[in-house]
């Protein structure tokens, strides 16, 4: 699938450019990882997990808004990224979005506990700073 196919079945929207939204992305996006950060506190991991992922989540949103496009779903997200900044964001980057967004999957609609270690959180964690970082880059 590519972001032609994700538009043709409506789960990526064209829209206007919005710098605005996409800065208050990333203002939901810092919001969530200092939640990640006390639930990883609170010895919290699978909580920290979900916080981590939905500040990398608001982050990538965030290019959306200022490229003026709107996901209907968190694949289609991913999509987009690899497509149109497989050059700017380290592949690196784009596998862990991708490894993490299945891992919320699980974690959120699963039959199955998670069994997510103290380690496994805190590197989930700093995945989720650098992102964002490098995605604050690209912003400017």
């Amino acid at each position: 699938m590519n972001v032609k196919d994700c538009i043709e079945k409506g789960l990526l929207k064209k829209e206007t450019p919005d710098r605005r939204k996409s800065s208050k992305s990333i203002d939901v996006s810092l919001y969530k990882l200092e939640r990640a950060e006390k639930l990883l506190s609170l010895e919290m991991y699978e909580e920290t997990v979900l916080n981590s992922y939905a500040s990398i989540f608001h982050a990538a949103r965030a290019i959306l808004f200022k490229d003026g496009m709107r996901e209907k779903s968190h694949f289609a997200l991913f999509i987009y990224l690899k497509e149109k900044y497989a050059d700017n964001l380290e592949k690196r980057f784009l596998n862990e979005l991708n490894t993490l967004r299945l891992e919320r999957h699980d974690i959120s609609y699963g039959l199955e506990k998670q069994d997510i270690t103290k380690e496994e959180a805190k590197h989930i964690l700093s995945v989720a700073k650098e992102f964002i970082s490098a995605i604050q880059k690209l912003l400017k």
